[in-house]
């Protein structure tokens, strides 16, 4: 076998032994192995250190791009405490005609008050108005394994016999629910490469089923106005929450404001003293302030006492762009992408969103 056909098992890239600093760059001597990872997934599997990769949307699409030729079913996965930011807009247009299975990940970090039929009845009028129509809907926790089975089960039943492409948006879990099912399916230990960081899976990732068919992992498509790709890498630890979220109530006047780090702020402007819900992740420090005093604290303490983002990054850190809304619906959440929502109780409250340029901020029905 010559060196240009073994392809890595973590990030499933073409193995190359010339150019270090390249995509699926590997030792010779690690030719040697039975199985071949390149240096970049061998360092974030030991080290969880990732290394930038320098494909372009472009080449993601491209690859997107063939699921239109084949006979398949596809599983595309959200992240539901992210569900517009990690959303693959356009998905129906590279699929042809081939059935899309949507799996919303990371139920768990939702607070236990949040029903799951109401979770997945949302899901569905939501995927519906962005001009998707699944044939089902389901919800799982990839780092749980809750209802990893009977995720499986149903990809297995929908497919009927044939191949599985697993599309998603970076950091939704994706490769960490590809694992899950290769333990499910194999009792095999973890063959991907998995990590926090934006766009790890470099080409399709096979696996093999039963009837000679495959489960096949695209790569992730980085979603540029996601707020994962606004902060260091570090803070990415802050903002995307582990566990089950601890909605936070604050007891506001009018003219008041919450900082959630520094990354957004949200400003009551009027409609009496009333309560709000923030569910963001319990790491995220939310700083209270008077609204006179927000921009001048906002440009003097940036960095320090809000943050992230931290001091290094305020040369490349986009800044806020504010977002006014009249709430006039009964309960309403204020999304924040990537970062979490307010919840408003009652209508009437006039508000302020600020959030960083290309983040998008907007209103929907709550969902708790």
């Amino acid at each position: 076998m010559s060196k240009h056909d073994i392809n890595c098992i973590g990030c499933g890239v073409t193995i190359q032994t010339d150019h270090p600093e390249e995509i699926g760059y590997a030792p010779s001597s690690s030719l040697e192995k039975e199985e071949v990872i390149c240096q970049r997934c061998f360092r974030l599997k030991h080290y969880n250190e990732v290394q930038d990769v320098s494909l372009t949307d472009q080449d993601f699409l491209n690859i997107l791009n063939k699921l239109r030729d084949t006979d398949s079913l596809i599983v595309k996965i959200i992240d539901i405490f992210d569900f517009n930011g990690s959303w693959l807009p356009g998905l129906h247009r590279f699929v042809g005609h081939n059935p899309i299975l949507l799996i919303g990940n990371k139920v768990d970090l939702l607070p236990k008050s949040a029903k799951r039929n109401k979770l997945i009845g949302w899901m569905k009028s939501e995927a519906k108005e962005l001009g998707l129509k699944p044939i089902d809907v389901l919800l799982v926790s990839a780092t749980t394994g809750n209802q990893i089975k009977e995720a499986l089960a149903q990809i297995e039943y929908y497919r009927q016999g044939k191949d599985v492409y697993i599309v998603g948006c970076t950091n939704v879990g994706k490769s960490t629910f590809i694992n899950r099912i290769i333990k499910e399916v194999a009792g095999g230990q973890d063959v991907i490469t998995t990590s926090h960081f934006p766009g790890t899976t470099l080409d399709m990732i096979e696996i093999p089923l039963d009837d000679g068919r495959a489960l096949i992992d695209t790569p992730g498509i980085i979603n540029h106005h996601q707020m994962a790709h606004f902060v260091d890498k570090g803070d990415l630890k802050i903002i995307t929450p582990k566990k089950e979220i601890k909605p936070k109530v604050f007891q506001l006047n009018e003219e008041q404001t919450l900082f959630f780090g520094g990354l957004a702020r949200f400003d009551y402007l009027k409609g009496g003293r009333r309560s709000f819900t923030c569910y963001l992740s319990n790491e995220l420090h939310i700083h209270r302030t008077k609204l006179d005093n927000a921009d001048s604290l906002y440009k003097n303490h940036l960095g320090e006492m809000l943050q992230p983002p931290r001091k290094n990054e305020l040369d490349t850190f986009p800044e806020l762009v504010r977002h006014e809304f009249m709430i006039k619906e009964g309960k309403t959440d204020v999304v924040f992408s990537g970062l979490g929502w307010v919840t408003i109780n009652e209508p009437g409250a006039k508000i302020a969103a600020h959030v960083p340029k290309g983040v998008s901020v907007m209103l929907r029905k709550s969902l708790i």
